[in-house]
Order: C-alpha cells, then structure tokens, then sequence
C-alpha cells in the first residue's frame, strides 16, 4: 500500500511540473508578442462572421469583418467602436471584456495564477473571471500559440472567437486604431 501512495505521489508531483512547465511556455509565447494579425471565425447565437484583426498591445484592436455591411470593431486603449453601416456604439473599454483581452500584462498575471484546463486533446485554456466577465482564453496543445478566446459580450450573448493564419510582430501603423467618426 505504501508502494502505491509513493507512486501516486510522485505522479502528482511530475504532473504539476509538466502544468508549470507548460504555463511557463504559454507565457514566454505571449510575452514576446507586441502585435499580432489574424483571421478569425466569430460565432454569438450559432451565427458566424468572419474577418481579420490586428491587436496591438496594450488594449488596442482593428478588425475588419468580411461581407457587405462593412462591419468594423477598433479601440484605441481607451474607446472600443463598432461601426457596420450606419449603426455606432461607442463604449468605454473598462464595460468591455477587451478591457482584459487586450491587456497582455494582465493575461500573463492571470495565466500564473489560474488552473491549465484541457479540451479535447487540442487546446489548453485558462478560465478568468473578473469585474463580471468570465472570459476563456484558448491556446494550442501543440506549440502554445494563441487560438482564441470565449467570452460573453455587451448583450451577454456568447461570443466565441476562433483565430488563425497569424503573423507576429510586424510592422503596423498606429492610425489603423484610430476611432471612426459617427456620420
């Protein structure tokens, strides 16, 4: 019996390494990236859009979605603005989840103090919750890149955010995060 105790707790122990580990390249990854440009496929109540963004760190996003009515999302750091056709809603980025999103600082805080999760063999994520946003971040399994995130938006709908075909550090300028003008 002493035998198997010995066994499950060295099973333990070499398990939260290999978690720590992994967390410590999650987080070596993400450090290193000052932008980053995607595809994304989005999908809130079974519809999907697509587009592509760029982020660039701290709290800044432009995406443009494809499709005709020209939907666009950008915050500067301080504003997040959709404009699609006609219709503008301005918010303050603290009533947003990409208040935290976009906070790389902030994810590698939470990421060091949060429980690695799996889903299907695939992808790790880390669960956050903070001032009422409970937002998933996904990462592959493979080689810990960046894969999307979860979380619910301004209507509380759930907002899942897939994203690929990135491009790391390149050079970007600061106007593409200039707020539209409401016409």
């Amino acid at each position: 019996m002493k035998k198997y105790f010995i066994i499950l707790i060295i099973i333990f122990f070499f398990q939260n390494n290999l978690n720590a580990a992994v967390e410590d390249n999650i987080i070596e990854k993400l450090d290193r990236i000052k932008n980053i440009t995607f595809n994304f496929i989005q999908t809130i109540n079974g519809k999907d859009e697509k587009g592509k963004c760029t982020i660039l760190y701290p709290k800044k996003i432009f995406c443009e979605y494809e499709k005709r009515n020209k939907k666009i999302l950008v915050s500067n750091g301080s504003s997040v603005v959709i404009k699609k056709g006609q219709q503008f809603f301005r918010y303050p980025i603290e009533s947003t989840p990409f208040e935290f999103l976009l906070d790389k600082i902030f994810l590698i805080n939470k990421i060091k103090n949060s429980n690695l999760k799996e889903v299907e063999d695939k992808y790790l994520f880390f669960e956050i919750k903070e001032n009422n946003n409970n937002i998933n971040i996904f990462f592959s399994k493979k080689n810990y890149d960046l894969v999307g995130w979860q979380v619910e938006d301004v209507y509380q709908n759930l907002a899942i955010t897939y994203i690929f075909n990135t491009s790391i550090n390149k050079n970007i300028d600061n106007k593409l995060f200039k707020l539209p003008e409401n016409n």
